[in-house]
């Protein structure tokens, strides 16, 4: 039987990086069988893009009965992080995800977001894991392809291996043990592969990503393919994975977060000086916003028409009231009625006042914490978790350039049905507060201090006297909100099923919220799967 591989086809432009490759999705169910490479760099490039393109479309249908959009894994892996706690609530009460995630109260029982999850990151691996069976050196050397074009590829081959780092960070993060399978697996047949253990991964995962971090590694250098991953983009997710060693497998490693966040710091990136710009529909193009991205997801109106990523996060921010043909608040013309933010948790880490819900104008000093529109809401959500206009908007995410207003930008007719911003998987503000977490923890947080302070500078509010794990739960929800960290971040804190910080719906249908059972701090193996692998056994507690 052949194997099989799934691909993108592309016109390859000359700058050779996947914001430049205009896609053309061929069906995926449709088997390209492996001599396709042959000697051609286009379709080793095209297998790569295949690979970067799963975060970001909607084209991979085969999940069950699932909407596209809903399951491109970008959104879902968002609604799982961010849904389950006090950053964000969803309205879509008849969705079938919806309620369990945004109360806590999920089971065994199949949820789409979260089988969403489990299937997209596996089944990307195992795309990573065939593009690697089909490019090594024995076989470019039986194909005939020549030393120049073997050296490209196995730059190709680095990235490919970060992207399933990746993707296996998200799946022990979500759900701990599950099957651990690389190029070196077996495939076809009866073939059913072993479930790892969290700790396996984590320590498989850290093994990559200190090779392609490593000086003979072939990655490229930091900040040379945009939106493409390089050293930086490996080194940050190390400094993640460290961050987060005690959860994962039961010993901290702060020592090794701090190198980590040490070693990005020589990288040559910098802050953006306007937090804004980070999350506009030009971040992509804007030269500031991109000397603060270790990584991005790339999303583009015309190449990508992605339902998931930052379309959700911009469609679903806004109701259909709130477009009208003089205001098209984040620069899109939908309103899905669908994401927002408890008051409570604004309120908390901003301290927003003198708040009018008719003309929609609230008063704060930080500026992280102008993103959020109010005209016609209601401020509480007790009794109206499912009205949509009970809560804060959060237009974080922006389809208008950095350098236009609302007026500026509609007189231009430039108005997208889908996201032109880019995603930030991983951003130099994430390794500042990383290495001030780590250096708090070896006991020594002044190393740290200046780092704090510049993120307060942008902020326009006053730096911190001393780096506290209060300070930095708080510090992590302003700086990071919305972007799928707040999850993992309650967990390390041992604040997500306790009942030391309490948010609106936690754990039940009370509106005070209330503790749940620390079990839930992995999610459940979706049914189907355990059903198809004999091998699989289900997580504790469910």
């Amino acid at each position: 039987m052949k194997r099989i591989i799934y691909i993108i086809s592309a016109a390859l432009s000359l700058a050779s990086c996947v914001k430049d490759l205009d896609t053309l999705p061929l069906n995926a169910t449709d088997p390209i069988s492996e001599y396709v490479y042959g000697t051609s760099e286009q379709a080793y490039l095209e297998g790569l893009t295949r690979l970067y393109f799963q975060f970001a479309t909607n084209d991979l249908t085969d999940l069950q009965s699932m909407d596209g959009g809903a399951s491109e894994i970008v959104r879902a892996f968002w609604s799982v992080q961010e849904t389950s706690t006090d950053e964000a609530k969803c309205s879509w009460g008849n969705d079938a995800w919806v309620r369990a995630l945004n109360t806590n109260t999920w089971s065994d029982a199949q949820n789409d977001a979260v089988y969403a999850v489990y299937v997209r990151t596996l089944q990307g691996v195992s795309y990573v894991n065939e593009y690697l069976r089909q490019t090594t050196p024995a076989k470019l050397q039986d194909r005939g392809v020549d030393a120049e074009l073997a050296a490209k590829i196995a730059v190709f081959r680095a990235e490919a291996r970060f992207i399933r780092a990746y993707l296996y960070w998200m799946a022990l993060d979500t759900f701990g043990s599950v099957p651990l399978i690389t190029e070196n697996s077996p495939i076809g047949g009866a073939y059913y592969p072993e479930q790892a253990s969290r700790t396996d991964i984590f320590n498989y995962c850290i093994s990559e990503l200190r090779d392609l971090t490593s000086e003979n590694s072939v990655l490229p250098a930091p900040r040379h393919l945009y939106p493409r991953a390089d050293k930086g983009s490996a080194m940050g997710l190390l400094a993640r994975m460290y961050l987060n060693a005690g959860v994962y497998t039961g010993t901290p490693m702060w020592s090794q977060a701090k190198a980590a966040c040490e070693a990005v710091f020589d990288m040559d990136y910098a802050l953006c000086p306007d937090y804004a710009w980070l999350f506009r529909g030009d971040n992509g193009q804007n030269m500031q916003a991109r000397g603060e991205f270790l990584w991005t997801v790339d999303y583009n109106d015309f190449r990508t028409q992605s339902y998931g990523g930052t379309f959700y996060l911009m469609a679903a921010a806004l109701a259909s009231t709130d477009i009208t043909d003089f205001s098209r608040p984040n620069g899109q013309r939908h309103g899905w009625a669908g994401l927002r933010v408890p008051y409570e948790f604004v309120e908390r880490h901003f301290g927003v006042t003198g708040q009018n819900y008719e003309t929609g104008e609230y008063e704060v000093a930080d500026a992280r914490g102008t993103i959020f529109y109010i005209k016609g809401r209601q401020q509480s959500m007790e009794d109206n978790l499912y009205d949509y206009m009970h809560g804060w908007s959060c237009l974080k995410f922006n389809n208008i350039p950095h350098d236009q207003t609302n007026e500026s930008f509609l007189a231009t007719s430039a108005i997208k049905d889908f996201s032109d911003a880019d995603f930030p998987m991983i951003r130099l503000a994430e390794i500042y507060l990383i290495y001030a977490e780590a250096c708090m923890r070896l006991g020594d947080a002044s190393p740290a201090m200046p780092y704090m302070e510049a993120l307060a500078a942008r902020a326009g509010v006053e730096a911190p006297v001393e780096i506290t794990e209060e300070f930095l739960v708080a510090e992590r929800a302003r700086e990071l909100m919305w972007e799928a960290h707040r999850r993992t971040d309650l967990i390390r804190f041992g604040l997500f099923h306790t009942d030391e910080y309490l948010w609106p719906y936690k754990g039940g249908d009370s509106f005070e919220g209330q503790a749940f059972p620390a079990y839930k701090c992995v999610f459940a193996l979706p049914p189907t799967e355990l059903a198809a692998n004999p091998k699989l056994v289900q997580n504790p507690g469910y």
